[in-house]
């Protein structure tokens, strides 16, 4: 098994990660409407840790835009590339899931993540910073709420509210599904908001979190149990 190293010159401290994270920061493009929904290709992407061993799993999951159906998956292992520090976790998976989606043949299209984009206390989570990264749309639709505030969308799927920070709209509250916990979406690069919670709808046919994250979670756990030997490949 390859162990993806740390990269050289990665950030070692919480001072030089926001250094690079204001920088890319100025990168972030905002004022693309996106792909369309149900074109082209849809990867999800999502990560496994295991914290004893300083290691993290990163899955790559692309779906066809269409269908839903899986083309193509990836996965990477590699090293615990920064401490944990709210707001900077970006810095802990980055390398592993570049490798990840550095082994897909296939065009990844929409990169859709496992967290935040704009909700973020510096507007910069995961799906930004690995959006800039790669040059490729992105959107980040996360399990639990974050730094903002918000209030209950209606219960009907396709109901919303916005995600408030400091008097700011920084992404929506949107129900998938009737009378379920909300899913928290915000945008990370070259998408819109409302794009991003077309997306997100298209993505959640049967299920609250979209089968992008559901096929890359499972993906990722199992590439780490064949990691610590757990799991026959």
């Amino acid at each position: 098994m390859t162990i993806i190293e740390i990269p050289d010159g990665w950030p070692a401290d919480e001072g030089a990660a926001l250094a690079v994270q204001e920088e890319l920061r100025g990168r972030l493009v905002l004022g693309e409407e996106g792909p369309g929904v149900g074109e082209g290709n849809v990867t999800g992407v999502d990560v496994a840790y295991d914290d004893e061993r300083d290691l993290v799993a990163a899955a790559a999951v692309v779906l066809d835009g269409r269908t839903l159906d899986v083309v193509e998956e990836a996965t990477a292992v590699g090293r615990v590339s920064f401490p944990y520090v709210p707001g900077l976790l970006a810095f802990r998976e980055v390398p592993t899931v570049l490798a990840a989606l550095g082994r897909l043949t296939a065009d990844p299209g929409l990169l859709v993540c496992d967290g935040y984009g704009l909700a973020h206390p510096r507007r910069f989570g995961l799906a930004a910073h690995l959006g800039v990264l790669t040059g490729r749309p992105s959107i980040g639709v996360a399990k639990n709420p974050f730094t903002f505030t918000y209030e209950q969308p209606g219960e009907a799927r396709g109901e919303f509210s916005a995600l408030v920070a400091e008097g700011e709209t920084v992404g929506r509250a949107l129900r998938t599904r009737d009378g379920v916990k909300p899913v928290f979406v915000s945008v990370g690069h070259r998408v819109s908001l409302e794009r991003a919670c077309a997306h997100t709808l298209h993505l959640t046919p049967r299920y609250r979190l979209p089968e992008t994250t559901r096929h890359a979670d499972a993906l990722c756990r199992r590439a780490l149990r064949q990691a610590l030997g757990k799991e026959t490949p």
